[in-house]
């Protein structure tokens, strides 16, 4: 009788973990998908290498990267916000109202046309400075993506702008993209007759190569 007293008890204990084993699996059933589906709103900030100058509207980098990110099964809405022209000071100016779109995450690509207008490196470190202390106040993680020089500036030039996405990524402690133009700056057949805006072949590469870093930035 004691025997079949402790294998009821043994039976009844079993029973009671087998009903707390199913409860919370279903629970993680709920719980873990809903996690994992948390969309990401990545906030392209740039200019018109971002906003997808004299391009089909499918063919821009943010729609590209949009597309690649959610190939990988990503749930990520990429939003375009870069305007064609804008020096780091313009794009300081609209910051706040950039922010309006809710992002969670910001890819910050500026500085070129300062670079092209030869305006000072010291200028636009400061724009730039600001753009990605605003973003931190905000608790908005960052990738920063740099620019570099053209030749004819000058050394001195050369070495005073390209500096400043290396010191400002660590001052911020932010991930850096070297060069956001790198495999297609000075390929004629991956820009536009102007030389300096990727065609729709060019966009799809800077996607391809800069996609690693953006998935781990984003926790991929």
């Amino acid at each position: 009788m004691l025997l079949n007293a402790q294998y009821g008890a043994f039976l009844r204990l079993s029973n009671v973990m087998l009903v707390l084993a199913v409860m919370l699996v279903t629970a993680l059933s709920f719980v873990l998908p809903a996690q994992a589906a948390q969309p990401i709103r990545l906030l392209a900030f740039g200019d018109s290498l971002t906003a997808g100058y004299n391009l089909p509207p499918d063919a821009a980098f943010p729609v590209q990267l949009e597309k690649a990110l959610r190939a990988k099964g990503l749930n990520v809405t990429v939003i375009n916000a870069g305007v064609s022209g804008d020096t780091t000071a313009a794009a300081l100016s609209r910051l706040d109202w950039a922010l309006a779109d809710k992002p969670t995450h910001a890819l910050v690509e500026l500085g070129a046309n300062d670079m092209l207008r030869g305006l000072s490196p010291e200028q636009a470190r400061g724009n730039l400075d600001a753009i990605l202390a605003r973003l931190k106040q905000a608790g908005i993680p960052v990738l920063l993506t740099g620019m570099q020089a053209a030749p004819n500036l000058g050394a001195d030039y050369g070495r005073r702008f390209n500096a400043i996405y290396p010191d400002l990524a660590a001052k911020h402690g932010l991930p850096l993209y070297p060069f956001f133009l790198d495999g297609v700056a000075a390929d004629a057949k991956l820009n536009l007759g102007d030389g300096m805006h990727p065609n729709r072949e060019g966009v799809a590469v800077i996607v391809q190569r800069i996609l690693p870093q953006i998935l781990r930035f984003l926790g991929a």
